[in-house]
């Protein structure tokens, strides 16, 4: 999964070690540059590496004619098909899900249509005591029950799954608020998430110009991540204006201080 692909997306995807081709699903915010630019060679790449399993894009509705007229003007013919899924932006909407993830997205408060994306692990299943099933005499043909977290009978006795079960594990939810104003209407849909990631162009020293480009400070987003009780923040975007990035750091960490600064390849542990 991919989201966002700007010019560099390729060198940086090489630099790292990830694999192009594994990438199944694509996730656009919106139609400025540097966060589309590079998905037509992208995509291009991936054909000439021989690449012939279909890629899902999720976008902009513009997005579907801006690629096929630009692959057609160089006449390139993909051999793997790339279904468009279109985006809203007036509601949050589940865009994605399968056994194990939902993805979410939602508005963002920007020049033109914006989405931001959460991605949700769904309830993992309850955790099996194996020295109490075993005690009890559970059968093999419990189990799916009591993963479920559903009570068992046993010689016409009903049991309370809880006694056999450990909690499940923590399902872990990131945010990733791309290009935004501060905005309080996003709280609802990112409350509560173990990571978030939002912009921070600027410095609160420049929140004329923020306010102007519709982007955020440091500060703002650190006020995101407080009001919406988020366990950790990671700020990213930052404008070229600035050669060192503390000052925004340290701004943010002042209202929330469970704050990083993005830094390529850097790997984010949640716990």
């Amino acid at each position: 999964m991919l989201i966002d692909c700007g010019e560099g997306t390729q060198m940086q995807l090489r630099k790292y070690s990830v694999h192009m081709q594994r990438i199944s699903h694509i996730l656009i915010s919106h139609l400025h540059g540097d966060h589309f630019y590079g998905l037509p060679g992208l995509l291009s790449t991936m054909n000439l590496l021989g690449r012939n399993k279909r890629i899902t894009v999720y976008c902009p509705p513009e997005l579907p004619s801006i690629i096929h007229q630009m692959l057609s003007i160089g006449d390139n013919k993909l051999a793997f098909d790339i279904e468009f899924n279109i985006l809203s932006f007036a509601s949050k909407n589940c865009i994605f899900e399968d056994e194990k993830i939902e993805i979410w997205s939602f508005p963002l408060k920007h020049r033109i249509p914006t989405c931001g994306f959460q991605i949700k692990e769904k309830p993992k299943p309850y955790r099996i005591d194996a020295k109490k099933c075993q005690e009890a005499g559970v059968e093999l043909h419990h189990l799916p029950n009591l993963l479920a977290g559903k009570n068992i009978s046993i010689n016409n006795v009903e049991y309370d799954f809880q006694k056999f079960t450990w909690a499940p594990k923590h399902s872990f939810s990131y945010s990733y608020c791309s290009d935004s104003a501060y905005d309080e209407k996003l709280i609802p849909f990112i409350e509560s998430s173990d990571l978030l990631y939002h912009e921070a162009t600027f410095s609160s020293n420049h929140l004329d110009r923020a306010t102007k480009t519709f982007h955020s400070t440091a500060q703002q987003a650190a006020k995101i991540a407080q009001k919406s009780g988020v366990k950790k923040l990671i700020l990213g975007h930052f404008s070229s204006r600035y050669t060192e990035v503390e000052a925004l750091l340290e701004e943010a960490k002042q209202i929330f201080s469970e704050t990083e600064c993005a830094e390529d390849g850097n790997v984010y542990r949640l716990i």
